[in-house]
């Protein structure tokens, strides 16, 4: 498994092992080493874009499966600077992802699983909830366009080697943005997560145990594909938002309006906002055999931020 010490990695790694299996976890720091060792892991320290290094440590560990998980976001995104923040992201979905597919595949490993998103598909009609076999925005304007071109890649990659991409919605819960005491709850609580114009923006969440949940499921479950994990209730920002603030015991969000919105977040941050859409998890429902423990954020957000 490569990419353990992440938010999904985290909550991954006792589920696996309460299954039987035994855990490698690769990281890319001598600091987190112990991180993966302290949750019942073996560990490995190897850089995801250095070939050599991650085909040796995969081959060492002659895995039945890898789960990548890589990673490398900041702890609070700007987005207004994307290309800055998602640089080495960008490098790890696409030439990561080839690295350790090959090595994967050279270590015989019979089932490659890796992380991806549900929220970079191409705009459809107004009120559109996508499904897997819709285009991502891979002609995205800038700065989203490079991050769109990696996902793809990542799962050309993946798919053509007989994998599954598992396109997770927004993340929710312990130890994520969104988690009780993560950036975007911070930002939340201080009120500086304002409604953006009328809040039209659909997002889709998960909670990070249903997110690796669902990665346990496709172990043993689905054919080569892309599988939106998602709960069961793509919502606008104008209902989730408020829904947030209270369950966090702040005051409501403020309401700004796009104009004024565009310098302080950006093209994307304004995009997010007024213009996303939500996800749908009938493929994953159907072919893994995955329902999510938490089907609502409204529940979610109430219960299980912690």
């Amino acid at each position: 498994m490569a990419g353990a010490t992440g938010v999904i990695g985290r909550r991954l790694i006792p589920m696996l092992l309460a299954e039987g299996h035994e855990v490698t976890g690769m990281t890319r720091t001598e600091a987190k080493l112990e991180r993966l060792r302290a949750a019942g892991a073996e560990a490995v320290c190897a850089d995801a874009l250095d070939a050599d290094a991650v085909r040796a440590s995969v081959a060492a560990a002659r895995p039945d499966a890898v789960i990548h998980q890589l990673t490398a976001l900041p702890a609070r995104i700007d987005p207004r600077r994307m290309r800055r923040d998602f640089a080495l992201n960008d490098r790890l979905r696409s030439e990561g992802t080839h690295i350790l597919v090959d090595a994967a595949r050279a270590a015989g490993a019979g089932r490659i699983l890796a992380q991806s998103i549900a929220f970079a598909y191409a705009p459809g009609p107004a009120g559109t909830v996508h499904a897997e076999a819709d285009p991502l925005f891979v002609n995205a304007p800038e700065p989203f366009r490079r991050s769109a071109c990696a996902l793809a890649e990542l799962e050309r990659t993946v798919t053509a080697a007989g994998g599954l991409a598992l396109r997770y919605g927004y993340f929710y819960g312990p130890g994520s943005a969104i988690g009780g005491h993560g950036s975007i709850a911070r930002d939340v609580v201080s009120r500086r997560f304002p409604i953006v114009g009328r809040g039209d923006g659909v997002w889709s969440f998960v909670h990070v145990d249903d997110a690796a949940r669902a990665a346990v499921a496709a172990l043993t479950r689905g054919t080569p594909g892309a599988y939106n994990v998602v709960d069961d209730e793509p919502a606008p920002v104008r209902e989730w938002l408020p829904a947030l603030a209270s369950a966090l015991g702040a005051k409501p969000p403020r309401r700004v309006p796009a104009l004024i919105a565009r310098p302080l977040a950006g093209s994307y941050g304004v995009a997010t906002m007024t213009r996303a859409q939500g996800a749908s998890n009938d493929l994953a429902a159907r072919e893994l055999g995955w329902r999510p423990h938490h089907p609502s954020w409204r529940a979610g957000f109430r219960s299980a931020l912690d």
